[in-house]
């Protein structure tokens, strides 16, 4: 009786608890239906900026991203075509888009596009040494390596003949009268750059050039040494026409390079096309030849293009030393003028002469020239006598059995 009474008690407390739960999640949900209805009310219908049961912090993140994705002209992942619109939307997209890698943006116009694929930067230059002993020599090729260049044009060599050799890391070709040691010119390279040469032609004494196997095309190189202002116009005219000439011979798709002594001044006046601004002096009569023959072969002055210090722009000092003019120049075809990195004199550069080294730096890419393979050829003279018997006795034998066929 006693068991019946406790299970009794037992069954009518679980079926109370029952009964307070069900009223309890009746009352939640009537509370919360109650709050709903009044978001609604003074939302006149529409839901309120902040949902009364919603974590604040979230609802201000999908308004974030609703704004983003209404200003941006494109989803926040899509890839963006140029550099400018991901730095100007780089703030607004901070913490939701990775960092993308800068690339130095690249001219793809006009030739600069050949410049950009080819970044090998060469130094070329040109130095009247006033005659070449074997000791000036010595020091004209310290002077290379110092300075890094790697083609040089070299005037007033005052060497006889013409040739080409080769003297430590460097060779030479140059060209000079038959008897007389007066003008003679010649390009001097280094071993970086001497297995590009494709050949050279020895023009005459004022005049030299080599041309260079390069990528994506070959580079002429022409050192020049032009008449005094003291020379009769004959004989200037002469120098042009023969220059004219060696041009012809020239491949028209090669860059061009034509660097020396011109004894010119072509002044600081600008020519649009051919000269810069940045010229020294006035020009004179030989000037203005030289300008004629730029616009005739589409030639541009590159040392007068930079702005420099007035030392790095003269190239000649007179010997009482109050007198320094330019008429050096190192011409380059218009069409590679991107290509010139810098053109000026290096006056630290000493080798007795009143002429400073002047040097241009520029960025192609030459190529070494693959060596063509010789036909091998036998040595007869190593054959065994032996063998040239039984090989004549072979034909015979072969002439008889012809015959009675």
């Amino acid at each position: 009786m006693f068991f019946l009474v406790r299970i009794c008690l037992w069954t009518a407390r679980c079926f109370w608890w029952e009964l307070c739960f069900a009223r309890l999640c009746v009352a939640s949900t009537q509370h919360r239906a109650g709050h709903v209805g009044i978001c609604g009310i003074l939302g006149n219908g529409k839901p309120l900026q902040y949902s009364c049961l919603e974590n604040p912090m979230n609802s201000m993140k999908r308004q974030n991203d609703r704004i983003l994705k209404e200003k941006l002209p494109r989803s926040v992942g899509a890839q963006y075509a140029t550099g400018d619109q991901w730095r100007n939307n780089s703030r607004k997209n901070e913490g939701m888009e990775p960092k993308q890698k800068e690339y130095p943006a690249v001219d793809v116009t006009g030739d600069r596009s050949k410049v950009q694929c080819y970044k090998e930067q060469y130094c070329i230059g040109t130095w009247n040494v006033r005659s070449m002993n074997q000791g000036k020599l010595e020091v004209v090729k310290q002077e290379m390596a110092r300075v890094n260049v790697d083609i040089l044009g070299i005037s007033e060599l005052k060497w006889t003949g013409m040739g080409e050799f080769n003297s430590d890391d460097h060779y030479i070709y140059y060209c000079g009268q038959e008897s007389l040691r007066r003008n003679g010119v010649a390009i001097m390279v280094n071993k970086r750059v001497q297995n590009a040469v494709l050949g050279c032609n020895l023009k005459n004494d004022q005049m030299i050039s080599v041309r260079f196997q390069g990528k994506p095309l070959n580079i002429t190189v022409i050192q020049v040494h032009a008449p005094t202002s003291n020379a009769e116009e004959a004989e200037v005219e002469w120098i042009y026409e023969d220059l004219q000439d060696l041009l012809e011979l020239t491949p028209k798709k090669d860059v061009l390079f034509i660097i020396g002594d011109w004894n010119a001044k072509v002044g600081s006046q600008e020519t649009p096309g051919v000269t810069g601004k940045f010229g020294l002096g006035i020009r004179n009569e030989a000037g203005q030849r030289l300008i004629e023959f730029c616009q005739q072969n589409a030639l541009v002055i590159t040392n007068t293009l930079f702005q420099q210090d007035k030392r790095r722009l003269y190239t000649w000092t007179s010997p009482d030393g109050q007198h320094q003019n330019q008429i050096d120049y190192i011409l380059c075809s218009q069409r590679w003028r991107s290509s010139i990195q810098s053109a000026k004199t290096r006056p630290g550069a000493d080798c007795g002469s009143d002429h400073e080294l002047l040097i241009a730096k520029f960025r192609l890419k030459l190529k070494k020239v693959g060596k063509t393979t010789r036909p091998f050829r036998y040595d007869l003279n190593q054959i065994p006598y032996d063998y040239t018997v039984e090989v004549r006795n072979r034909f015979k034998e072969l002439d008889l059995i012809d015959k009675s066929a």
